[in-house]
Parts: structure tokens; sequence; C-alpha cells
């Protein structure tokens, strides 16, 4: 008798193909205790480095110098007489830069703490890293300072788990003269290369070591400039000497240099929300992409540091959304951006079809070399509808109806693409399941392999069709819709939509509505449409897109603030009364901000206005604990647990779409909406924050000034600067 098939899930969606070998799977390593909980990361654009606590990258570690998805330094080792250097304090400084202060261990002929050691570290395009020594001791002495350095050129997918070695095939070419250590790759038509270049030069070098015979008296110091430039392809970085607080100057005309200077400025009462504004602020610029379309520039936001430096549709197209009362060049980045890679035709390996929005794009050897599918991959069932939104959102808070006239070939492909191949079998919703052998289990924001599932643990069968993708979908058809009867002056496609957005409405409160457990909506359905019957936070996310009626949206913000999902730091992925509810389970349990920012936006929406305060001020002051900055997720664990939030192990940080969710909590606050030539506020403050004002807010091509305490406010135009 014939074995019946095994059927795709999530976690096995291609069950009858074996993974190609060699090939890394994407899944994301657990962060090793070789760095620690005191890891150090900076970055700047598609630059980033990871250390430990002591600013050294060991060896076999997930840490090391990455640019553009290639990792350039794989080992990077200060050591003084081959000891390992203790840690007095170590962190970052800007974004971009790190200090680690330092001394040297006990040795044989030099007690411990009589050197001391200053590591500062900036990156972008490349490394810069200065090491200062400083002598205490009343003797003479002499040391033996050591720099260990190596890389591994690996992919970044190769970092996040086991790679091939490429040891065999780097090329070393050090100078002799002890100036610098030179490594070159090359594999067919993808190279690499990197140098450490040392000033002043070391006494020798010994293998992949830079040694300096170190001779100091009491009081005496010393110092050494390295610099780490690259080189990918037939682009050259080089770093520029940096100091603390000196950001790179990209010019007025720079869109991330614009959007940082024209962005609105927050007087708060409540320093808390100062400093989480300015933090967010400084984050998101660090991880700008900047692109040339067409001799246009354009700047958008990276996902997140470490592994997703890089642009994905979906955080780019939400982080826009979030921050577009910082002004519209973001969104107007990554509408472009987007539209240019539009898919226009059929590719299993990439997951593309006519019209979607890719969810993913990357540069390194794996992709550029056709082994991985990311150049770019097109495995999101939500990007082409969010796209939508975006350029709805953009164009109320423009009125440019230029782009929107230019874009709208792309809006009505992306529209074709919801309606034919999204929807996989004709029944009015948008299903996924990937066509590629690497393709993504889990294709929307919940991607892990265990991100949707049953109340009871269980794993459904693909195709899956998620609740928040067809509240996406309703939204997006409403406005374009609006665009319709605007400025694309067609009344017909404005009715015909219209009238999809109704039936989609209806259709959907049939099929996804529990009435179990006091009545609340499936986080989707499964591939022989049965809901799929988890409570999830997915479903603040459906009144964020006004597919909930009325009568349906104060059982659902119950649910969303009951002691099951709301753990006092914010709203879990997944209910606890679920089985596979995980406080520290990636999508099943923990607590992401973005989320939060959605939910909070959408509670709002239906005059849920203290349970979305609840959550916001909930948000602000799990900042505290970090820095005033949120990380991508952490923990589920309720906030009686301990005095702040537990941190998720893994977790980006910073994280775009994290650090957008401060700016879509002040604008759900204060109740910014712009309405017919105006900019309208309906605010509603919590008295923890005081008067809030936020002057220069950039609407209609006007600048206002918003002033707010509780639910008075003023809304006037801004004088020009």
């Amino acid at each position: 008798m014939a074995a019946t098939p095994r059927r795709p899930t999530p976690a096995d969606p291609c069950p009858d193909v074996t993974t190609q070998a060699g090939v890394p799977s994407g899944v994301c390593r657990d962060l090793p205790p070789d760095l620690g909980p005191d890891a150090i990361g900076v970055l700047e654009g598609r630059t980033f480095m990871f250390s430990d606590a002591s600013g050294n990258v060991p060896r076999g570690s997930i840490g090391g110098l990455v640019h553009d998805d290639t990792r350039f330094l794989s080992h990077w080792e200060l050591t003084v007489d081959d000891a390992p250097l203790l840690v007095l304090s170590s962190g970052t400084v800007d974004a971009y830069s790190a200090a680690f202060f330092l001394a040297n261990s006990d040795l044989p002929h030099l007690p411990a703490n009589r050197v001391g050691v200053r590591r500062q570290r900036f990156v972008g395009d490349g490394l810069h890293e200065r090491v200062e020594l400083r002598y205490f001791g009343h003797e003479p002495v002499s040391i033996r300072l050591r720099l260990t350095a190596g890389t591994d050129f690996a992919d970044l997918f190769e970092i996040k788990e086991a790679g091939r070695d490429r040891g065999p095939d780097i090329i070393r070419e050090h100078e002799p003269d002890g100036s610098a250590l030179a490594f070159a790759y090359r594999n067919g038509s993808y190279a690499a290369s990197t140098r450490v270049e040392a000033q002043p030069p070391a006494e020798h070098i010994d293998g992949d070591a830079l040694v300096w015979n170190v001779h100091l008296t009491r009081g005496q110091q010393w110092s050494c400039e390295l610099r780490v430039p690259l080189r990918s392809g037939e682009e050259h970085y080089r770093p520029a000497l940096r100091g603390f607080g000196e950001a790179f100057d990209h010019g007025p005309e720079d869109p991330s240099t614009r959007w940082a200077a024209e962005k609105p400025h927050l007087h708060a009462d409540a320093d808390l929300l100062s400093a989480v504004y300015h933090r967010s602020a400084v984050d998101l610029v660090s991880m700008r992409i900047e692109k040339r379309i067409a001799g246009e520039p354009v700047v958008l936001f990276a996902a997140g540091l470490p592994w997703f430096l890089t642009t994905f549709g979906r955080d780019s197209l939400i982080t826009a959304y979030q921050s577009i009362t910082c002004g519209p060049d973001v969104a107007r980045g990554a509408l472009i951006v987007l539209a240019n890679h539009q898919a226009k035709t059929f590719d299993d390996f990439t997951d593309q079809e006519p019209g979607k929005m890719f969810h993913e794009y990357r540069s390194g050897e794996l992709t550029q070399l056709g082994l991985k599918p990311y150049q770019p991959y097109y495995g999101g069932a939500d990007t082409t509808s969010l796209w939508l939104i975006l350029l709805s959102e953009y164009w109320r808070w423009t009125g440019d109806d230029h782009l929107v006239c230019r874009l709208r070939d792309n809006a009505e492909a992306a529209l074709r693409w919801i309606d034919h191949y999204g929807d996989r079998d004709g029944d009015g919703y948008v299903e996924y399941a990937t066509r590629s052998t690497q393709g993504l289990g889990n294709q929307c924001w919940r991607d892990s392999p265990d991100g949707v599932q049953y109340a009871d643990g269980g794993i459904p069968v693909l195709p899956i069709a998620t609740c928040e993708t067809q509240g996406y979908t309703y939204d997006a058809k409403l406005r374009m819709a609006e665009l319709a009867d605007g400025p694309w002056q067609d009344p017909e496609l404005a009715q015909r939509l219209r009238v999809e957005a109704a039936a989609l409405r209806e259709r959907f409160n049939r099929d996804y509505w529990i009435p179990e457990r006091g009545g609340y909506y499936a986080v989707g359905l499964d591939g022989d449409k049965r809901p799929i019957d988890s409570m999830t936070s997915n479903m603040g996310h459906l009144l964020w897109s006004g597919i909930v009626p009325d009568d349906r949206a104060a059982q659902v913000a119950r649910h969303l603030m009951s002691p099951e999902m709301f753990s006092g730091w914010g709203v879990r992925t997944l209910s606890t009364a679920d089985t596979g509810y995980n406080p520290i389970g990636y999508h099943v349990g923990t607590v992401w901000p973005h989320d939060n920012s959605i939910i909070t936006a959408g509670l709002a929406r239906y005059g849920h206005r203290e349970q979305a305060n609840r959550i916001a001020m909930a948000m602000l002051e799990a900042s505290c604990h970090s820095g005033h900055r949120l990380p991508e997720a952490f923990s589920g664990y309720d906030r009686s647990f301990g005095r702040q939030p537990v941190p998720y192990p893994t977790a980006c940080n910073p994280q775009a779409w994290a650090s957008g969710t401060p700016l879509l909590l002040l604008r759900t606050m204060l109740g910014l909406e712009p309405r017919e030539g105006r900019l309208d506020a309906d605010p509603h403050v919590p008295d923890e924050l005081g008067a809030v004002r936020l002057h220069h807010v950039a609407a209609l091509g006007r600048r206002w000034n918003v002033e707010a305490r509780r639910s008075e406010c003023t809304v006037s135009p801004a004088a020009k600067p």
C-alpha cells in the first residue's frame, strides 16, 4: 500500500524536497555563549560589528565586521602578553561607535590593572579603531601587544549557521614592514577583500597577527590607529577617521540628512517621551539605506541589527508608515524602491509572481551566485497590500498627485496580484504557500516555522490565509478607491474596489469569527479552510485595518487587554491560555513593540483610547530599561515576574519597526490625521506625559505646530524657519 504523501506545513513547506547540501537554510542561530549577554554591536548603514564586552571577536563566534551581507572580519582579538584583557566598562557611545575600558590581567612580571587600555571603535564604510595604553606602574615595563585578525568572508546566512570553509581560497598578502594585513577571496564572479592597516606599523607579523613590543614608563601613553577598508566586487570602501559624536556628513541634499534635520521638534513635560523620541530618530538614521533609482536619490530603513541590515519589504513599509509624521522622504523612498523591483514574471525559486512586491533583498555571495533566492525574494503575502496602504498614506500626508499617478501602473498590478495570484484558489482570500525549495513556510509577519499554530499547538497545513493579511487587503482596496476618486479620476474603478472591499469584510467576519472563548478572530484559515483557532495579537491589526464591525471591536479589545494577552509591558503575540505559549518563543508569546504600535492605533481607531494609552505607556516604560531603545521583541513574562522586561535572547537591537514604534504611539496619542487641507488632532494624552508640543510637522505641503495636554489641543501653521 502506497504511503500517504506528506502535506506541506510552515515547519516543512517542501516535504518532498531535500535541502541543497552545503547551503544554509537561513534559520536563525541562537546567540552563543562566546559573546555573552553583554555583546556590543555598532552599525552605520549596511555595516555593523558585533564583539564581546572587551571588544574582541573570538574565532568561531557569530561576531565580526559585516558589510552588505558579507563578513570581512571573523576574528579580532587584542591581548597583552597573550593574556586576555580585563573589562572595566564598555558600551556603545553612538549607534556607530563604542568604547571599551580595559586593563591587563595578572601577568608573571606585571600585576593586574597596571596598564589601562582604551579601545575606541567606529564603523561605517569599514572599521576604524583606536587603541590607547596608559601605564600606572612604578618601574618601567615591556609588554607585547598583539592584535590577531582573520576573515572567513562568510555570507550572512553562514554566520547564523555552519557554512563552508573558504580558508584554502583566501589569499594573504601581508605587508612585511608590519603596516598591514591583507586578505582576498574570489569565487567565480564574486570577489571580496579587506586590509587591516596599522599606524604605527607593528614590529613584526606573526601569522595573522600584528605584534608591537611596547616599552612604558610610569605615566607614559602609547596609541595606534587601525583602519579596515573593504572591497566588495567593484566597490571600494574606506573608513574615515572619526571621533565620538561625529556623524557622517552626507550633505544637505542627502535624503537621510534631510529627514533627520526636518523631523518635528518634540518638547514634552515628560523627559521619558523626549528621550525615547530622540533615541528612535537616531537609531532610524543609523539604519538608513541610500539608493539611486532612475537618477533620483532615495532613502529607506534597513530592518535591524544584526541579521537584517538590508531591505525588507514588510519592515520598510511599516516603518515608513510609523514615521510618516517625521516627514515623507522615507515613505517615498520605500514606495519607489519596491515599485522598481515589483515582479513582472513567474519564478518558483524566488516565489515571484506578476505584481507582487518583494519580501527581502540580499547581496552576499550565496545570493549573487544564485544559491539563495534573495535578489530579491518575494515570499511575503502581505507586502503588496502594505505597499498600497503606504501609497495612500503618503498621498494623504503630502497631496503629491504626481508620484501617485506615476505609480498607478504599479498599484493596479498590485491589485491584480491580490485578486489573481495572491488568491490561490479563488475563495476571495490571500493565501500563501512557497513554491521555492528555499522559501519561507510562513509568509506573514509571524514568519517563524511555528509562528502560526492551532490553540493546541499543532501546525496547520498550507496554504494559509492569515487574518491580518485580509484586513490589510480590505484597507488597501478602500484606500485605492480613494485614489481612484481623486488623482486617478477613475470613478468606475473606485466603485468596483468599494464593492470588493465590502464583500471581503462580510465574508471575513463570517469565516474568521470563532464564537468560543467569548468570541474572537482566528489567526487564519488552513489549507482545508478550517479556522486556525489560536488567540493572537493579530486581532489588533484587524482593528487597525477597520475590517472589524463596531459591535465586535469591544470584545477584541477586552481580549487584547486581558491578563492572558497583556503582560503589563505590552500585548503578547499568543495567549497564555494556548498550548503553544512560550514567553521566549519568537512569535508564540513574546511582546513585539511594532505589533503593539499597530494594536494601539487600531484600538484608538475604534475609540478605545484608554486601552491604547495603557499599551503606549507600557512601551515607553519598557524602553527605560534598555537605554530608551525598544528592541525587536522582549519576553512575554508578566510584569509582576520582575522589575523590568526580560530580554528576548536574539532580538535585533536596534530594529527599524521597533524604533518606529514610539513615533506611531505619539501620533496615536495626539490623534494626528491630515484632512481637507489641514492637519487635524484629536488628542488623548496620558496624564503622566503632561503637555506635549510637536513643532514643524510636515503635512500637505505646510508645517504645523501641535500642542496638546490630555484632550485639549491647538494646531496652528508653523512660522517659516
